[in-house]
């Protein structure tokens, strides 16, 4: 291992007050199952083994993404390196044939079959952070995490995640079982968990893994390639939102190129530098956008950059479809 290496695998952020030391990036792999257009199983493979290699830790993925893909993806990149990872598994979304969304289940037998699945899929007798993927309105959290509770005493989940929920959830589901991280998607563009769910994280002892750091790759200039790609439905990606971003996107590579920096590293280190005790997950296709990414972590931001940062930018629509806004836990106020 080079000296490099040696000195990004030191670095370990702690998930939660019970939770596993990870490396300060993780790997989200959703990208490598067409959620954003063409992809490739061999590349993605590649890309999985070179960042376990550079040190990176967590690798989180679902077992709606791809139907399955995604998680026998992982499980034939992760073979032989188990031991050197941290897998975080989302579950409970529903999907057709066709590809299309069925909404959320979460009742406890439905946690039990979706577990069995994915441990198969991946090849792996535990799965290190079991977590649903979003709140199911029909099914209390209690039930939910006391299910996924019964897992971790049988020895199939090592630790309890949520995702996207607020407040009121995370503490309820902490009177249940100890939770160590929450996801939810934070960057330069969306920094509304800051100002109620951070705090709250931080009273209840829990950590968080943060998705969307390049707001799906708008931050860094990536447009949707074709109807394949969720983003072509996304506010931010549309129609006068799309055009107002795109002045944003340019004052953001000129601020980039004036540190020698990649607007991706830029707004990497922007992550790193408000929330310097969470993991930022990078959602890198290709080894290619890996290494950019990681360049990251050896470029930090000054106190006067992080400011000139946020000045910057204010990009235009939510985040989110109003639909799926309406359904998200962690946008109730």
């Amino acid at each position: 291992m080079s000296t490099h290496e040696t000195k990004q695998a030191q670095r370990t952020v702690k998930l939660g007050s019970t939770g596993p030391e990870v490396f300060p990036l993780g790997l989200g792999c959703m990208g490598m199952s067409g959620m954003y257009g063409a992809t490739d199983d061999a590349e993605s493979i590649r890309t999985i083994q070179t960042a376990i290699d550079r040190g990176v830790t967590l690798i989180d993925t679902g077992d709606f993404y791809g139907m399955g893909h995604n998680e026998m993806l992982v499980g034939r990149a992760i073979a032989g390196r188990r031991e050197k990872v941290q897998l975080s598994v989302k579950f409970g979304a529903l999907r057709g044939p066709d590809g299309s969304w069925g909404g959320m289940d979460t009742r406890p037998a439905a946690v039990k079959n979706f577990a069995a699945y994915s441990l198969k899929r991946l090849g792996v007798d535990v799965i290190d952070i079991y977590r649903p993927a979003r709140l199911d309105p029909a099914v209390p959290i209690e039930e939910t995490i006391g299910a996924i509770a019964g897992l971790v005493k049988a020895g199939y989940v090592r630790h309890i995640g949520l995702s996207e929920v607020g407040v009121e959830t995370l503490r309820r589901a902490h009177r249940v079982h100890p939770i160590v991280d929450l996801q939810i998607e934070y960057s330069l563009a969306s920094r509304a968990p800051e100002a109620d769910i951070f705090p709250a994280l931080s009273e209840l002892g829990m950590s968080a893994t943060l998705y969307g750091v390049l707001s799906r790759g708008l931050l860094t200039g990536s447009k949707p390639k074709g109807p394949g790609d969720f983003r072509a439905y996304l506010p931010r990606f549309t129609g006068e939102n799309r055009e107002k971003n795109e002045d944003v996107v340019h004052a953001l590579q000129r601020f980039a190129q004036e540190r020698r920096m990649t607007p991706g590293q830029l707004a990497i280190a922007w992550v790193l530098a408000r929330q310097p005790k969470f993991v930022s997950l990078v959602g890198a296709k290709t080894v290619a956008q890996l290494e950019d990414a990681l360049g990251a972590l050896e470029r930090p931001l000054s106190k006067e950059d992080v400011a000139s940062l946020e000045k910057l930018v204010t990009l235009s629509g939510e985040r989110y479809g109003a639909e799926q806004m309406r359904l998200l836990d962690s946008e109730r106020r």
